[in-house]
């Protein structure tokens, strides 16, 4: 009996062994799969410098005063998806170190453009960048670009310019009348006919000193009475009628007329666009870079050397109209389109694919529920690449309303002083 038991406990010792040495395999191939991702190596991550009246929703960084490209922080909503996602794969037990690095110059200001940015992983300074940076198919020959963190969707903003309806001017004037004159007496033989409207609508005859004004005025509130009947019937259909009417241009009119100037983001691809394959011509383009700029450049228009049209993506272009709101601007839909922002890696690395994977599950989380609440609001920004702004909040917001200003001269009365005849 002693022998089996010996056998036994023998099988017993050998499975504990094999289950101990595949764990360890099994836990070596994690490391090994974990340490291959980076190879101890801590990540130089390249960032974009916006200035402060910039979209710093999106990144916003503080840097060193004796080094500008060390950054002593860096917040947005970029920023903060990154390390959501480096979160995530650290959950993965993925142990990796990064450092941002400020794509700046000496002075501190940006460095160059998007392009520019994207670059520098071709030639080897950066490991990755991160930013609100736009995947297109331009920039995909130099780097590879993980899956969108956020669609993006390109729009174009419009100033909507009124049609001053509803607006009109009397002017009377009154000059001294011989009534002695045939022709006036000619007309006095009418007053009978006239005065018991006059006397209805001009009680105080002084208001208005001479016969032939009051003559005049009376008709013309005959004829305003009239046409205040058909008026009131018709305001709603005009009203209805001129909603329906663009008081902005298209994207056609826009890109097609000479005449007009179209602004874009100073860090954008959009130049290129407009230049190499929309051949507008360049001194029609105007960069600009801050949401200020934005409502100056529109406010002033094409003739006073602003701009009629701003082409950017829609996330840029919701957070000017969260400001400025909805009532003066519009957007309007747009035939280009982009794949929305990504992360990019050298060509060929394998932190692109991992990166996307993660990027999918924090995409998924509530996590980034909270990161869009944070800089962006309660709208729902995922559905935004779909929703056609110039039909819905645009258009409803800014539709026209009668108002005190839409009458403001209707009524003008200039009379000179009263002066005897006979003088």
């Amino acid at each position: 009996m002693a022998a089996p038991n010996n056998y036994y406990y023998g099988y017993l010792l050998i499975i504990t062994c094999v289950v101990l040495l595949t764990a360890q395999v099994r836990a070596g191939d994690d490391d090994k799969a974990a340490g291959s991702l980076l190879g101890g190596k801590k990540l130089i991550i390249g960032v974009p410098k916006k200035p402060a009246s910039g979209f710093v929703q999106f990144v916003d960084l503080q840097l060193n005063s004796s080094n500008k490209n060390q950054v002593v922080k860096a917040t947005g909503f970029s920023i903060d998806v990154f390390e959501a996602v480096i979160a995530y794969l650290k959950s993965l037990h993925y142990n990796i170190s990064f450092e941002f690095r400020a794509f700046v110059g000496a002075h501190g200001n940006s460095a160059g453009n998007y392009d520019a940015l994207v670059y520098q992983i071709f030639e080897g300074k950066y490991d990755a960048v991160v930013g609100d940076v736009a995947i297109v198919a331009n920039r995909s020959k130099y780097v590879d670009f993980t899956l969108p963190y956020r669609p993006a969707d390109m729009r174009m903003l419009v100033k909507i310019r009124r049609d001053p309806r509803f607006r009109g001017v009397i002017v009377f004037m009154e000059r001294p009348v011989d009534e002695d004159s045939p022709c006036w007496k000619q007309l006095c033989k009418f007053a009978v006919l006239w005065l018991p409207v006059m006397q209805a609508v001009l009680p105080e005859r002084k208001s208005v000193a001479k016969a032939g004004s009051r003559f005049v005025l009376v008709l013309w509130l005959i004829l305003a009475f009239v046409l205040m009947q058909s008026y009131t019937a018709c305001l709603s259909s005009i009203l209805t009628v001129h909603q329906l009417q663009p008081s902005y241009p298209g994207e056609n009119d826009v890109i097609n007329d000479p005449n007009i100037n179209i602004g874009y983001p100073g860090v954008s691809f959009l130049r290129g666009l407009f230049v190499h394959h929309l051949k507008i011509d360049s001194s029609r383009l105007k960069k600009y870079s801050s949401i200020n700029e934005y409502k100056e450049a529109l406010d002033k228009g094409s003739r006073k050397g602003g701009v009629d049209a701003i082409f950017n993506e829609i996330s840029y272009l919701k957070i000017f109209l969260s400001q400025y709101g909805y009532s003066n601007y519009a957007l309007v839909q747009t035939r280009h389109r982009n794949d929305g922002y990504g992360f990019a890696f050298p060509k060929g690395s394998n932190l692109t694919s991992c990166f996307s994977r993660a990027i999918l599950n924090v995409r998924e989380s509530e996590e980034m529920d909270r990161i869009e609440q944070e800089y962006f609001g309660s709208n729902d920004i995922r559905k935004e690449g779909k929703e056609d702004i110039t039909n819905n909040a645009s258009a409803n917001n800014a539709s026209p309303s009668l108002t005190a200003y839409s009458f403001a001269g209707l009524f003008m009365n200039l009379r000179r002083p009263r002066k005897h005849i006979y003088q």
